[in-house]
């Protein structure tokens, strides 16, 4: 993974900033469109390769440009 977030989101509820690294590659499962995510927690790797779907709009966004090609 290769892009870092500049700064992390404190995350009161659990006390921690966490922070994320992502490669920023959509994929795609049959299923969901997502990109990978490490997530960390004050430094520490607590997700490997988290899935975070991309929203309705960059979906949206997405199918338009690939059906004018």
């Amino acid at each position: 993974m290769t892009t870092t977030a500049p700064e992390g989101n404190l995350k009161p509820d659990i006390g921690v900033i966490e922070t994320t690294e992502s490669d920023n590659i959509l994929r795609w499962d049959g299923t969901n469109l997502y990109v990978e995510q490490d997530v960390y927690h004050n430094g520490q790797l607590v997700h490997r390769r988290y899935k975070k779907r991309v929203t309705k709009h960059v979906a949206q966004a997405l199918a338009l440009v690939l059906a004018q090609h």
